[in-house]
């Protein structure tokens, strides 16, 4: 017994000395967290609180998101208390097999900000396994010739359990012919050998009874029992001998079923039956039968299954040589294991952070990655590496862990989504890889303003369009996502009034479609600028501006106005004095309209409609100039008439007519009596055309009454002092005056005011202002010798004076722009078969010559006279006639996309009528009489 206290004495100190060395082991892993339990913890056991022990805050547990990660996770974390408890069975022996020390190594990993923590439990053993022998009986056969001292070997009993709980001795009844001893393989197991004391002999005793026991160290300790039946046989002399007691072979893990290991060889000096040999394994696990084949008759060891380095590194074969005479030796063979990259690297995903706002910056983390390799040495190094992916980098992170994290700036309008594909390559000689992708999707963020389609916008609206209708539409995109590129839209500036916007355009807020809020009007407004916006509703909102210009085109809407000759006061037609000795192309008179229109809709052609005499008097086509055609005859009337149309080139086209009476004198008085005569009874075609054209005249009388009535009420409600000035009263005080319409609103060119007086006698009697007037006002008094006579007689007028209209100051702006270049309606410029003058060139001749006949007006350089240099109108107009009482040709000036008027700036600068020429003209009789 004394080798059992031996053996029970050195347990005692490996149970004192496991503890020292675990806490060595602790002190050279100062890096981990480190835990001991036993094994077969209930589940949810408590191992220790891992929030303290990592200095973490219990109230910070469910924001850090602490949690194990592990291949098999034998243990979880409490998220409310921070405890690590026990989640799984842990059976020592199926974890650790039968090494010394059991660690389960796991990694814990805590987010925001991400952390990851090593922790270490250490796995103590309980005796919770006995130790048991593979047979409960052994036979053996020993010669009675056998010697004493002689050894044999017998199975041993298996316990699972490690340290002090293993198996630590065996046992034999006490008996005289055998004792027992105790011996250890390389790998450390026990093993007993059965020792021959003294000499057997058959014929007394041929079986012998023996119980062996196993016993470990446990407390209370267990134990297994097994019988050996031992038959004492005759003698066989020699045993089998094996030529090495040990044999070391290496394989590569890789070597297929099959693969010859090594062949045993052992000699028997007998002969015959005595020295044939059977091989067989003796003391080995199952780990040996199920990898290993030994040929009994042969002594070849074959491989039977594939190794794996990683689950085992080595074997060792026990191998027993017997002959028939049960003598037998025994040899042992190392088979070691040599690792190869058969393995391939594992990439595990263990923490990933999506969707990922896109404004997120450069070197935010992505995910956590984790490497894992089974193989050893540089076959078990891995290294990671990003596939293709320029925005994204792997750093190394701790030990076999690496963080996935941004390059730079992502934009999800550009690329909305990420597979990320990282690949792990071990540094084996013939390297081994795999790979694992990882979709990114990116969170939306308001970043991108709405951009319209276009950078401005011109939209061409005709005049006259129909409210409500939709005039234009812009568009504009925004790239991002729901609200973020959600786009309404909005006026937000324009160069019309405030006030007056909403009342033109407005715009839809969803589709940008611009709406005209009334009709437009040409002449009132060519054209006007809008800025609208166009607004996303992210949170900031972000913004666009656009500009729209919309240009008010032109249409045919206005008939020409007729300026001269003029109706006189009481509605009858004044009349013009031709020489008798005029002529042919003699110029008799001009007709002066205008069209507010523009473009072609403003240019004017005159036509004679009837004539007293055809053939007499020619129309130029658009210059209005009255000729005569031909020289008076003996058998023409003195008196003419002249009906003239005015078409503008609109389509369709719309026209005026001016009445023309001309009579045939060499002086005012001679044409006196002509006018007080009766009219020669005309033929019946004539009467019928002068009906019609009664009617008609009738009616646009009645429109006009109507249209004035409507302005007269409409002003008297806005009380407006200036639209009421036109009617105080004193600014003419003698016999009646009358005034003529009013000629200065829309775009007339040119505006004056003529005052005319007459009585019912042959002299006349004209007016004279008594108030000086004021400088708006452009009237002609009665004092004028060449003012207008009115075909009509009999009625005293001075027993009814009428107030005049003062008149708004004239626009002497002459600044136009390329766009406003003047045209002419009745300019000489002008050819007789329409032709519009539409180059720089020619319109800048007519401009100037349109200013030096104002200039040579304004200086009384000329005469209206029929002599050189003048216009050569008829010799009604006497020398103190000025150009305020007939229109000039800037009268019928047209300025296209310009509401500026041209001036009579002479007789207004200047404050008086200037001098007479030297013209054709007869003075009044009363002038005579002075």
């Amino acid at each position: 017994m004394r080798p059992s206290a031996e053996r029970s004495g050195r347990a005692r100190w490996r149970q004192v000395l496991l503890p020292f060395l675990l806490s060595l082991f602790r002190g050279a892993l100062p890096d981990q967290i480190r835990y001991s339990i036993p094994e077969e913890l209930a589940k949810n056991s408590v191992v220790g609180n891992l929030a303290k022990d990592l200095g973490l805050s219990v109230r910070d547990l469910p924001a850090r998101k602490l949690r194990v990660t592990a291949e098999k996770e034998y243990f979880i974390v409490n998220p409310e208390s921070g405890d690590l408890l026990v989640s799984d069975r842990i059976d020592r022996e199926q974890i650790c097999g039968k090494k010394p020390l059991c660690i389960l190594d796991f990694d814990t990993v805590a987010e925001n900000p991400l952390n990851i923590f090593h922790v270490s439990v250490i796995v103590q053993d309980i005796n919770d396994n006995t130790p048991l022998f593979k047979q409960s009986k052994i036979d053996l056969k020993i010669v009675e010739s056998t010697k004493p001292g002689k050894t044999f070997p017998l199975d041993p009993a298996l316990d699972l359990d490690a340290g002090p709980n293993s198996l630590q001795r065996y046992n034999l009844n006490e008996n005289e012919h055998f004792d027992l001893t105790e011996k250890q393989t390389p790998d450390g197991r026990k093993y007993p050998e059965l020792i021959l004391k003294h000499s057997l002999d058959r014929e007394e005793q041929n079986f012998h009874h023996l119980v062996l026991t196993a016993v470990d160290g446990g407390d209370p300790p267990q134990s297994g029992t097994t019988q050996i039946q031992i038959q004492v046989t005759d003698a066989n002399d020699n045993p089998p001998v094996f030529s090495q007691d040990v044999y070391r072979v290496s394989l590569q893990e890789g070597v297929p079923p099959g693969f010859l290991v090594l062949q045993l060889t052992a000699t028997d000096q007998d002969e015959g039956v005595n020295a044939e040999i059977i091989y067989s394994f003796h003391n080995v696990d199952e780990q040996v039968e199920r990898f290993f084949n030994l040929d009994r008759r042969t002594g070849e060891i074959t491989t039977k299954d594939d190794f794996d380095f990683e689950i085992a590194s080595s074997y060792t074969l026990t191998i027993e040589a017997k002959d028939p005479g049960d003598l037998a030796a025994h040899c042992s063979v190392q088979v070691e294991i040599l690792d190869e990259n058969d393995c391939a690297p594992e990439v595990i995903v263990t923490s990933i952070f999506t969707p990922l706002p896109e404004d997120s910056p450069p070197g935010t983390v992505i995910a956590l990655i984790k490497t894992r390799d089974r193989d050893s040495g540089e076959n078990g190094e891995v290294y990671c590496q990003i596939l293709g992916k320029t925005e994204f980098i792997l750093k190394s992170y701790s030990k076999n862990y690496y963080k996935l994290v941004t390059d730079r700036t992502l934009d999800r309008e550009e690329i909305p989504e990420y597979n990320v594909t990282i690949m792990a390559t071990d540094r084996g000689k013939q390297p081994l890889s795999s790979s694992i992708s990882i979709t990114l999707r990116l969170a939306d963020v308001n970043d991108n303003a709405p951009v319209f389609h276009q950078a401005s916008y011109v939209v061409h609206v005709a005049e006259n369009n129909p409210p409500g209708a939709s005039i234009a539409q812009v568009s504009a995109s925004d790239p991002d996502l729901g609200p973020n590129g959600h786009v309404s839209y909005s006026i937000v500036a324009s160069d019309l009034e405030p006030r007056a916007l909403s009342s033109y355009v407005s715009v839809s807020a969803q589709s940008g479609v611009v709406f005209a809020q009334r009709a437009f009007d040409h002449e009132q407004l060519r054209a006007f600028e809008l800025t609208l916006q166009a607004r996303d509703h992210g949170s900031p909102a972000l913004s666009t501006n656009v500009s729209l210009r919309v240009l008010v085109g032109d249409r045919n809407d206005n008939a020409p106005r007729v300026l001269y000759p003029a109706l006189g006061p009481d509605g009858s037609a004044l009349f013009d004095t031709v020489p008798r000795a005029a002529q042919p192309g003699y110029l008799v008179t001009k007709v002066v309209a205008v069209d507010a229109d523009s473009g072609h809709n403003a240019w004017l052609s005159y036509h004679v409609l009837q004539a007293s005499e055809p053939g007499l008097f020619s129309v130029g086509l658009r210059t209005g100039e009255v000729r005569t055609a031909r020289a008076l005859g003996d058998r023409d009337a003195a008196r003419q008439r002249l009906l003239v149309a005015v078409r503008d080139g609109g389509q369709p086209p719309l026209s005026a007519t001016a009445t023309l009476l001309l009579v045939f004198a060499d002086s005012l008085q001679e044409a006196l009596p002509d006018l007080s005569d009766h009219s020669e009874p005309t033929d019946p075609q004539a009467e019928l055309q002068f009906y019609l054209v009664v009617a008609l005249a009738l009616i646009s009388v009645l429109f006009l009454l109507a249209v004035i009535l409507a302005v007269a009420v409409h002003l008297r409600h806005s009380s407006s002092p200036a639209a009421w000035g036109c009617f105080q009263p004193g600014v003419c005080v003698k016999s009646g005056p009358v005034v003529p319409p009013n000629y200065s609103e829309g775009t007339l060119p040119y505006s004056y005011n003529l005052c005319v007086a007459h009585t019912g006698k042959t002299e006349f009697n004209f007016l004279r202002c008594s108030d000086p007037l004021h400088s708006t006002q452009d009237i002609v008094c009665g004092d004028s010798p060449g003012a207008l006579i009115p075909l009509q007689s009999g009625n005293d007028l001075t027993s009814h004076p009428e107030t005049l209209t003062p008149q708004a100051p004239p626009n002497t702006d002459w600044r136009f722009s390329q766009a406003q270049r003047p045209g002419t309606s009745g300019s000489q410029n002008g050819d007789e078969t329409g032709t519009w003058p539409n180059n720089q060139f020619d319109t800048e001749m007519l401009q100037a010559m349109i200013l030096a006949s104002a200039s040579e007006a304004a200086d009384g350089s000329s005469t209206l006279g029929g002599s050189a240099g003048t216009m050569g109108l008829s010799a009604r107009y006497g020398p103190q006639f000025t150009l305020q009482h007939v229109p000039d040709y800037r009268q019928n000036v047209y300025i296209p996309g310009s509401n500026a008027t041209l001036t009579n700036a002479a007789g207004k600068r200047d404050g008086k009528a200037p001098a007479g020429g030297n013209g054709n003209k007869k003075k009044s009789g009363k002038k005579e009489k002075k």
